[in-house]
């Protein structure tokens, strides 16, 4: 060929190689291979094994609890939204404490319209309530006793219960779980007495043959037995409850059918009354009869009228002691008055919708809109619930950081000590851990002291039908993060 020709067709013949040798890497390439699955720790891999949980029912996080720029010790499906169960307490707890300040306190008050001659008051009586979550029944004791000091013995009128600072729509006890007796199913409500709840203790006595019966806080108009039989000698406590044999689905009348085992000792059971909705009217007309008061007329529904001043308000503990009775033991009616709270500060009027805007607006504030979880009743109480390991995560690490993290830690259980935790299995003490658990869900999440020294955030959630089975999962996890060989 000649020269000239092949100098003008020399770079079309190294393109067209370049072209071929392209062609013929992709045709010989192997496919590149998927991304080899986070590692877990051997132990928590071991432990996955025993439960017969796949790796992917888990999410776990942790981090630095101190050092927001450092990576993560361990992510494993981190980003992954799930349902937390009761950690979503967290959220709840550390935005109230953020937005109102530990010291924040619920006032209940008091108001008397009418006159007050020789004890006697002609006229009404009126309590508002404003959501204070621990209005139990010493507390009630306390109100009332504290009206007495006003000079009244005799109200002649009626007690009024106005409620109106929560606009809820109904709850059906039942719908959650088909339990509706349980105290965990109450719900929130402005005038919350003694969680909705009747406390029954059992104490034998092998003399008389049977087992006397107090009941807490006393209750108008409910026939209840003072004493049941014992079981026959030698019948161990088991089931005592079932042993029974109780009817409590009538809310004007208890009766129990079976006997109580003297080898039980004393014990309370506590239960959720039958009617809810009439629980504080009963509870306050029976505290009020028990403490020698007399009322002409009854204890009903209503509204303050406007203008009167109250004579006095009973006020609950602080925020931070309701936030320690929340996470410790895991109270859901009570992780509810505390969602609602900064709503009713912020709205006069406590709505769920406005303490969800709340709480969103709070979160978008301080972390962006990354990762805002999906808190429904903010109790954890929820198929709805959901949050990521990686949010709570970045949550908690900021909550270390803040003015109110002694409160927030000094609420969480501690593991094998205390709360929900006392059972742990990991090294005793070494973790302040928020719990959570519901059919097909199991979680922990806080701080752990690591052997080093170092503070680590961990959360872990587990979902999945087992997941019950998950708890030695937790507490591998816990010491793998504490350094403990």
């Amino acid at each position: 060929m000649n020269p000239a020709i092949c100098r003008r067709l020399l770079p079309y013949l190294r393109a067209l190689s370049l072209l071929l040798a392209t062609a013929t890497g992709l045709a010989t390439a192997q496919p590149l291979a998927a991304p080899a699955p986070a590692p877990l720790p051997s132990a928590v891999e071991a432990a996955l094994a025993r439960a017969r949980l796949p790796r992917d029912a888990l999410s776990v996080l942790v981090i630095d609890a101190q050092d927001g720029r450092a990576p993560a010790r361990l992510s494993y499906r981190a980003q992954v939204p799930v349902n937390p169960a009761s950690v979503m307490k967290l959220v709840t707890t550390y935005a109230a404490l953020d937005q109102l300040g530990p010291a924040y306190t619920w006032n209940t008050p008091v108001y008397v319209d009418g006159t007050v001659r020789g004890g006697s008051l002609k006229g009404n009586v009126y309590i508002r309530g404003q959501g204070d979550p621990k209005l139990v029944m010493e507390r009630l004791w306390l109100l009332l006793r504290r009206l007495q000091g006003q000079g009244i013995q005799v109200i002649v009128g009626d007690i009024v219960l106005d409620r109106s600072a929560f606009d809820l729509a109904g709850h059906d006890p039942a719908l959650f779980d088909g339990e509706p007796l349980r105290p965990y199913n109450a719900a929130p409500d402005a005038l919350l007495l003694n969680f909705k709840s009747v406390v029954m203790g059992f104490v034998p006595d092998v003399g008389a043959g049977v087992a006397h019966i107090q009941y807490d806080p006393p209750m108008s108009g409910v026939q209840r037995p003072d004493s049941v039989v014992l079981a026959a000698p030698g019948t161990g406590c088991g089931d005592w409850r079932g042993a029974l044999r109780a009817d409590l689905g009538d809310p004007v009348r208890t009766v129990f059918q079976g006997a109580y085992p003297a080898a039980c000792g004393e014990r309370s059971w506590a239960v959720a009354h039958a009617d809810p909705q009439a629980f504080a009217a009963r509870a306050v007309e029976g505290m009020w009869r028990t403490l020698g008061g007399k009322l002409t007329g009854s204890v009903r529904e209503g509204k303050v009228p406007a203008g009167l001043q109250p004579v006095f308000s009973a006020t609950s503990p602080s925020l931070a002691e309701v936030v320690r009775d929340v996470n410790k033991f895991s109270n859901n009616v009570m992780a509810q008055h505390v969602f609602l709270a900064p709503a009713l500060q912020k709205n006069g009027v406590a709505t769920w919708d406005g303490a969800r805007e709340v709480l969103r607006q709070w979160w978008l504030q301080r972390f962006g809109a990354e990762g805002q979880p999906v808190t429904d009743n903010g109790a954890g109480l929820s198929r709805e619930a959901r949050i990521s390991a990686q949010a709570l995560g970045r949550m908690l690490q900021a909550a270390w950081q803040s003015p109110v993290m002694p409160e927030l830690v000094a609420s969480l259980p501690v593991a094998g000590i205390d709360g929900t935790l006392r059972r742990s299995k990991s090294r005793t003490g070494s973790a302040h851990l928020k719990t959570g658990s519901l059919r097909d869900v199991l979680a922990v999440a806080g701080y752990v002291h690591a052997d080093d020294g170092r503070r680590y955030v961990l959360v872990a959630i587990v979902n999945h039908p087992q997941a019950a089975a998950a708890r030695p999962v937790f507490d591998a996890l816990i010491d793998w993060t504490a350094g403990v060989p």
